[in-house]
């Protein structure tokens, strides 16, 4: 206790005001905290982890990635932390894992891991002081940090729950959102801390920065570009609006798909019913996201790459044809007309129009390549940069003349306190500008429009259906974009998103030399650094940059909010330091109502938690603290029965497989009264009862092993262990209920649909059973009620169905299946006596020539002996009768036909 008290101490000292009344609000009770972006979450949970970085306490922090538990660990050893957090993953065994929790301190855990450790005792819960969980707005109900807090609850009624969040719009979706989250969390006080917080209004004025806003002006070509893609947007939203009256789409609208949340906005609203839109409705949507690629390109790089893309991309629509028509409306050929103007000029693009041709294959010849670059149109912000760069220089200069002269001739270099951050939007960004600096902005033009001349003259010569700008490795991340738009499905196109972005910069013009996590850029001297906001495998570059460098001067090249509070967070806290912030923003542009809106949305959403946090109704046993809380929510339907509670109910329990934590359903199998045992399995996902195996599969899954072939030898296995082998289809509740789209569904039967595989696995295993469920939730309730008066499984038992086991050993890699299903079905064969018949003979033909001694001698019991010999030579009236067998040697099927597997090379034990 006396450590935990230094340490608050030395806590305060180091923090602003603000953060030091979160810390208290948030140290003092259990609750869930909510803050701004940019306002330093990340210095609050940092200071948590040092508090309790002592061998006395045990803290599980969960949620994090590899990259934070880096950035934490790295921040708290150079504050000269002496027990530093440690990090579990899958690559300690279990016995140092055991041995690692007895030791107490901070640890970083992979949420798998701890379910499994949990549910096996290896966690000493009752001596954890208590969790943190990082990024909670992730945190659902069937997620597995939900199952580790009610499992964490259960055992341990002391220990604290705090969990915290940077994210304010994710508590803005559903009913009661916010209240159904604090719940999973076990935790009842909720702590908002906006922007506009009274506190944090009056720490931040303290210590203001001298910010100099350069609100840059669009050139008319720019302008006219940004309009007409405007106009394109809004007629695509329109169009797919009349197109499905019945969707709700109140919130797909222009000023919507101007923010980069757009495609989870697309994504929500149309993934569900996604298989029942039609081919025209799906194009919309990847028009939609093409357009949005286009007035990025717009403001983000150069004149030259814009019109490269738009180039490319006219063509390539015209050419393949499938657009939903808003490349023939006049804004597109606006659009077209004007991207040409900023790289040719006014004379260039009115020679060029004046004579273009359509030849036969319906590409344009026209004097485009003509190496004619008088118009071609610089960037704005490139010259507003060089003004900027030059003020500062001039200011640097300037303060070296006042200052008197050092004993060394040093005033000719520059001052390492004039060190200059320049923070652009991505990698591709950042190169653009370190080109620019280096070579001047005509150097740079005229090189990329070099460059584009080229790939044009090399575009020329090949086929018209080869897509334009697109060289070998872009042919294989664009198969998708090839394949017909009505297969693909919603979270196909949008996954590629980025990918698609990638490739598209390749459209036209070869991108400058990137690199893969580019955090500074060198360019002109030591004294400018150039680090990109966004594409950083770090995401905490930004923190460690400002750390590092200390820079005097930072130019925000692109707005962003939360970059924007961190710079202000970073003033306050060393006041003394000298600090001026550039802001550079294109005036009445997309990117300045992008800005805003993030502004307006994150405002609403902390109006809307203030107003639901004065209206939410907490139970005093939310927390899980009382004894019969948990065990009430969990135990509903036992304490329901009829019979009054007298007789006890046995405790319901099914065999998990390890790997199957991976997935949402062994938490709310938990949910519903369950006991889970988690074990590994070879054979089988869920043992239900001893007879009862299931296998399950999402649908990405099951096409994968109908398509390899492991889904057959999965139900072979099951099939031959278990006497009801089940697979189970699972659904994701935010997608489609069906294995595949309407349209792709044809009268004639092939065998490469998936229907048609299923019913091929039913025919080959009749005692297969398929269970369909729209989600995890269907499927633990169906569990429930397949358990249900049966006998519980046994975990040793399960355990043995393996592949190398002796009492039960996979047969199926050793024998052909014909032969051994026939003898398991022979009279005097069983389960325990089949596999000496399977080593003793080669053949069918084999065991009916063998004597009753013989078989006596190798079955163990005259019993079966008698049983099968009798099988095997007694005449059989029905047979004679409909005559289906004969009695000749030469008529017998089995001579010849070997219990070995030929085809797997496998010889037989002797």
């Amino acid at each position: 206790m006396k450590r935990i008290i230094i340490d608050l101490a030395r806590t305060f000292e180091n923090m602003l005001e603000f953060e030091n009344q979160i810390f208290l609000d948030t140290f003092q009770e259990d609750g869930l905290l909510i803050m701004s972006r940019g306002l330093g979450i990340n210095r609050i949970f940092a200071e948590f982890l040092k508090v309790y970085c002592d061998p006395a306490s045990l803290v599980l922090v969960l949620n994090t990635t590899p990259a934070d538990e880096s950035y934490f660990t790295e921040l708290l050893e150079k504050q000269g932390i002496s027990n530093p957090p440690k990090i579990i993953t899958n690559e300690i065994s279990a016995s140092e894992r055991q041995l690692t929790y007895a030791q107490g301190g901070v640890l970083f855990i992979t949420s798998r891991i701890l379910v499994v450790d949990l549910l096996t005792d290896r966690v000493p819960v009752e001596h954890v002081t208590g969790i943190m969980a990082y990024k909670a707005h992730k945190i659902i109900e069937s997620c597995q940090e939900a199952f580790i807090l009610r499992l964490y609850r259960q055992k341990n009624k002391t220990g604290f729950i705090k969990a915290f969040t940077d994210n304010p719009e994710a508590f803005t979706s559903g009913f009661c959102h916010v209240e159904r989250m604090m719940k999973n969390l076990h935790v009842k006080k909720l702590f908002l801390w906006p922007r506009f917080h009274a506190s944090v209004v009056s720490s931040l004025k303290k210590h203001k920065i001298d910010v100099v806003e350069v609100h840059q002006t669009m050139t008319p070509a720019m302008t006219a570009c940004q309009t007409s893609l405007l106009d394109l947007i809004n007629a695509c939203i329109t169009e797919l609006k009349r197109s499905n009256p019945s969707i709700d789409t109140d919130e797909i609208t222009v000023e919507n798909a101007l923010s980069k949340s757009f495609e989870t906005i697309i994504r929500l609203q149309l993934e569900p019913v996604w298989h029942q839109l039609s081919a025209r409705t799906r194009q919309l949507v990847a028009d939609l996201k093409t357009l949005r690629l286009i007035l990025r390109h717009l403001t983000q790089y150069d004149a030259v790459t814009f019109f490269s893309l738009v180039q490319s991309i006219r063509t390539s629509e015209k050419l393949f044809g499938q657009n939903t028509g808003w490349l023939f409306l006049d804004a597109a050929d606006s659009l077209y007309m004007q991207a040409k103007l900023r790289v040719y000029g006014n004379v260039q693009c009115s020679k060029s129009s004046s004579k273009t041709k359509e030849d036969n294959n319906g590409q344009e010849n026209s004097d485009e390549d003509e190496e004619t670059t008088n118009g071609l149109e610089l960037c704005p912000k490139w010259q507003a940069l060089s003004e900027i760069l030059e003020e500062i220089k001039q200011e640097e200069d300037d303060c070296v003349e006042i200052s008197p002269p050092g004993p060394s001739s040093a005033s000719d270099l520059p001052k390492p306190d004039a060190r200059i951050l320049i923070c652009a939007e991505d990698d591709r960004t950042c190169n653009q500008i370190k080109e620019y600096l280096c070579e001047g902005g005509e150097g740079l033009m005229n090189k990329l429009f070099q460059k584009y001349l080229a790939l044009r003259a090399g575009t020329k010569q090949q086929k018209p259906n080869v897509e334009i700008g697109k060289n070998k490795e872009d042919k294989k991340s664009s198969k998708v974009a090839k394949e017909d738009p009505v297969s693909l499905t919603l979270t196909q196109m949008l996954k590629n998103s980025n990918v698609e972005d990638a490739g598209n910069d390749k459209n036209g013009i070869e991108p400058l030399a990137t690199s893969k996590d580019i955090y500074f850029s060198m360019v002109l001297s030591a004294m400018t650094i150039i680090h990109p906001l966004h594409g950083c495998s770090d995401p905490h570059g930004m923190s460690r940059t400002l750390e590092e460098i200390q820079p005097k001067y930072i130019i925000l090249y692109d707005p962003e909010i939360s970059v924007v509070r961190q710079l202000e967070v970073y003033k306050a806290s060393r006041p003394s330091q000298q600090l001026r912030v550039y802001f550079m923003m294109y005036k009445e542009s997309v990117e300045e109502q992008r800005y805003l809106t993030m502004l307006r949305k994150e405002k609403e959403s902390f109006e809307y938690l203030i107003r639901e946090k004065a209206t939410m109704v907490i139970s005093e046993e939310q927390d899980g603290k009382s004894e019969d809380t948990l065990v009430r929510d969990r135990g509903q339907k036992a304490s329901s029965s009829r019979s009054g509670g007298i007789e006890p109910q046995q405790t319901q329990k099914i065999i998990v497989d390890m790997r199957e934590f991976r997935s949402e359903l062994p938490s709310l199998i938990h949910r519903r009264g369950i006991e889970i045992e988690p074990v590994t399995l070879e054979v089988g996902d869920y043992i239900l009862t001893p007879d009862i195996c299931v296998e399950r599969k999402s649908v990405s899954d099951l096409i994968g092993s109908l398509n390899n072939g492991r889904l057959y030898q999965q139900a072979l296995s099951m099939c031959r262990f278990y006497k009801k082998p089940m697979v189970l289809i699972e659904f994701d509740t935010n997608k489609p209920f069906a294995l595949q789209v309407k349209s792709s569904v044809s009268g004639d039967v092939s065998l490469n649909d998936i229907t048609t595989k299923l019913a091929i696995l039913t025919m080959q295993f009749p005692k297969l059973r398929l269970l369909w469920c729209p989600s995890p939730y269907a499927s633990s309730e169906l569990f429930e009620e397949l358990k249900e008066g049966r006998p519980q499984p046994n975990a040793e038992v399960a355990m043995t169905v393996t592949a190398v086991s002796s009492e039960m050993p996979d047969w199926t890699d050793r024998y052909s299946h014909g032969p051994q299903d026939f003898v398991l079905r022979m009279p005097g064969i069983n389960s325990k006596n089949y596999q000496s018949i399977l080593n003793k003979f080669k053949n069918l033909y084999e065991v009916s020539q063998a004597s009753l001694e013989q078989l006596t001698q190798v079955l163990g019991s005259s019993v079966h002996a008698q049983q099968l010999y009798d099988f095997m030579h007694k005449e059989q009236r029905v047979a004679i009768e409909t005559g289906a067998a004969g009695n000749s040697k030469k008529n017998w099927k089995g001579k010849g036909k070997e219990f070995n597997s030929k085809k797997k090379g496998v010889k037989r034990k002797k």
